[in-house]
C-alpha cells in the first residue's frame, strides 16, 4: 500500500502525553489523506510509555507502528530507527510532548508541495521552552549556522521528502544529527511559520548536558573547525611568544632586565600548556568517536517492532512479521519472529 505521509515521532518518558497526541494526530492526518501511518519509537523510557504505545497500536494497528529499543540511544539515533520503517512520500518528524501540535502539520504538507522543497522545517516565533532550554538551544543553533551555512534554523518540527529520506539511511554510525545529513544532501531547504505551544506537565527530555553533547555532534561529525580554530590559535600564540621572546632579548642587551622575571615564565608556561591541553582534548573527541565508530558502536537496536497493517503490506515486512523481538546480546541474524 502507497503511503502519503509518514509521522516518526522519538518517545521519551512521554506517557502522559501519547493517547491525546495520537487521537490528534489520527484527527489531523484523516483529513489529510487515508493513506498515512505514524511511527512511535520508545528510545528507553523509563515511565509507562511502552504499555502506551502497545495499547495505542491495539487500538489503530492499521496506522500505528510502534518500535521499544534496547536502550536510550538518543533522539537523532531514535529518528534514523523511525526512518528506516517509514514508507510515505513524505515524511513528518515532531516532538512527543505536544509541543508541536500536530495541527500545525497541514502548514508543513502544504508548504513542502507548493514550494518543491525537499526539506521544510516548522519555525517558531516564540518557543514555550524554560529560560535554560531556549539558551542551550541558541547554541545549537549558533553551531548549525557556523558549521553548516544554513541560514534557516532546524527544529525537531519538519517535513522531508522520501527521496531526500533515503539519501541519508546508508548512514550508520553513533554519533548522529539528523540535520546535518539532511543539509549534505540537499540545498532545497524552506521554513514555515508555525506555533510551539508549552508543556502541560513533565520536563523536557534534553538536558543542559545533552545539548552541549548535541553541539559537540555537530562540530565533531560535520566540521573540521575546532581543529582549525586551535590551529590559529596556536600560530597566534607562537607569534606572541616570539614578539615577547624578541622583546626580552632586546631589554636584557640593553641592560633594562637585572634579573628575568618569575611572572613572565609562568605565564608563557600556562598558556603553552593550557592550549595544548585545548588541542589535544580537541583531537582526543575526533580520534575517540573514529575509535568508537571503527569498533561499530551500534546506532539503536531494536528490542521489538509492532508493524501497522499498511507496513505489512510492504515486502519489507513480508520477513520480519508483525512482532520482531530481538535478544540482548544478538544480531540481526538471530532474529525471532
Amino acid at each position: 500500500m502507497d503511503v502519503d505521509v509518514s509521522v516518526v515521532i522519538p518517545v521519551y518518558n512521554s506517557a502522559h502525553y501519547l493517547q491525546k497526541l495520537v487521537v490528534r494526530l489520527m484527527n489531523v492526518l484523516q483529513a489529510e489523506t487515508a493513506r498515512f501511518e505514524i511511527i512511535l519509537v520508545d528510545d528507553g523510557s523509563t515511565d509507562e510509555s511502552w504499555e502506551v504505545l502497545s495499547e495505542i497500536w491495539t487500538r489503530y494497528p492499521s496506522h500505528v507502528t510502534i518500535i521499544q529499543l534496547m536502550r536510550n540511544y538518543g533522539q537523532h539515533n531514535a529518528l534514523m530507527c523511525g526512518f528506516r520503517q517509514a514508507h510515505g512520500q513524505y515524511i513528518v518528524t515532531m516532538d512527543d510532548d505536544l509541543q508541536n501540535p500536530p495541527e500545525e502539520i497541514p502548514k508543513l504538507y502544504s508548504a513542502i508541495r507548493r514550494s518543491g522543497a525537499d526539506l521544510v522545517y516548522g519555525v517558531y516565533g516564540q518557543k514555550k521552552h524554560a529560560a535554560w532550554r531556549n539558551v542551550g538551544s541558541a547554541l545549537v543553533k549558533i553551531f548549525y549556522k557556523t558549521v553548516l551555512q544554513v541560514p534557516i534554523e532546524p527544529t525537531s518540527f519538519r517535513i522531508i521528502k522520501s527521496k531526500l529520506l533515503k539519501s541519508i539511511l546508508s548512514y550508520d554510525m553513533n554519533f548522529t544529527y539528523v540535520d546535518g545529513l539532511l543539509i549534505w544532501n540537499t540545498q532545497r531547504i524552506e521554513a514555515t511559520f508555525v506555533e510551539h505551544h508549552a508543556r502541560s506537565n513533565g520536563k523536557s527530555g534534553y538536558s543542559i548536558n545533552k545539548l552541549m553533547g548535541l553541539a559537540l555532534n555537530l562540530f565533531t561529525n560535520f566540521s573540521l573547525l575546532p581543529l582549525q580554530i586551535v590551529s590559529v590559535w596556536g600560530m597566534c600564540v607562537a607569534v606572541v611568544g616570539l614578539f615577547f621572546g624578541v622583546y626580552c632579548l632586546v631589554q636584557n642587551l640593553l641592560s633594562h632586565i637585572a634579573v628575568s622575571g618569575y611572572a613572565s615564565t609562568i605565564v608563557a608556561i600556562l598558556v603553552l600548556g593550557g592550549t595544548q591541553l585545548v588541542a589535544l582534548g580537541i583531537i582526543g573527541e575526533y580520534l575517540g568517536r573514529v575509535h568508537l565508530n571503527v569498533n561499530r558502536k551500534p546506532q539503536y537496536v531494536e528490542r521489538q517492532i509492532l508493524c501497522s497493517a499498511a507496513e505489512l503490506m510492504s515486502p519489507d515486512c513480508e520477513t520480519r512479521g508483525v512482532l520482531v523481538s530481538f535478544r540482548p546480546g544478538t544480531d540481526s541474524s538471530d532474529i525471532v519472529y
